[in-house]
């Protein structure tokens, strides 16, 4: 059984809680407004996407050491 070399395990670790962090927020924006009672898909795949930027400003934050410029 062929195993992952540790500096690629990592990598794919941080990508995977990048991309659960951008799936919970997303999500939750979109959710929300579902909730209120929008119900127009162009409004709640725009507040998806702005879910999206609570990650990126994460990642591009330098005292951020999850994921991302600063990750360990």
């Amino acid at each position: 059984m062929l195993q992952t070399p540790q500096p690629e395990r990592k990598i794919m670790e941080q990508l995977k809680q990048a991309s659960l962090s951008w799936f919970r927020a997303a999500a939750s924006a979109a959710i929300a407004l579902y909730l209120a009672g929008e119900t127009d898909f162009k409004t709640l795949g725009a507040a998806a996407l702005a879910g999206f930027l609570g990650p990126v400003l994460k990642w591009l934050d330098p005292s951020a050491t999850e994921f991302g410029k600063n990750a360990r």
